[in-house]
C-alpha cells in the first residue's frame, strides 16, 4: 500500500460508522484493483478488514457490498500480476464512483 493510501486509513470510518448512509452516499477511500476487478473501500476495522464494494472480473451484475480483507488482497496473484492501490484515489461518493468508473453500472 503507498504512503498516501495509508494516510487514509486513520481517517477512514470504522466498520459499522456508515451503516446508517444510503449507499449511493457512503464514502469511498481506497480502490483496490487487478485487471478488472476492484475493491472499494468505505470502512475499515483499522487492521485488516474492509467494508466495501467489490466488482469481479468486471461483472456489474454480480457485484456487491461486502467485507474483504487486506491480508488476502496482499496475497492475492494472477501470474505475475498483484492486487495494487489507486495512488492519488480522491475520497468521493460511492454514486460518483460508479459513473465515472463503471459507466452508472450500479442501480442503489
Amino acid at each position: 500500500m503507498t504512503s498516501k493510501a495509508k494516510g487514509l486509513i486513520p481517517m477512514m470510518p470504522r466498520l459499522y460508522e456508515t451503516e446508517d448512509t444510503p449507499p449511493a452516499e457512503k464514502l469511498i477511500w481506497a480502490h483496490f484493483f487487478l485487471g478488472d476487478s476492484h475493491w472499494y473501500a468505505a470502512e475499515f476495522d483499522g487492521k485488516d478488514t474492509f467494508f466495501g464494494y467489490a466488482v469481479l472480473n468486471g461483472d456489474m451484475m454480480n457485484a456487491e457490498w461486502g467485507y474483504f480483507s487486506l491480508a488476502e488482497l496482499t496475497e492475492l496473484r494472477v501470474g505475475p500480476f498483484v492486487v495494487c492501490v489507486e495512488d492519488g484515489w480522491r475520497v468521493r461518493e460511492f454514486k460518483e464512483v460508479m459513473s465515472e468508473r463503471h459507466g452508472g453500472g450500479w442501480s442503489g
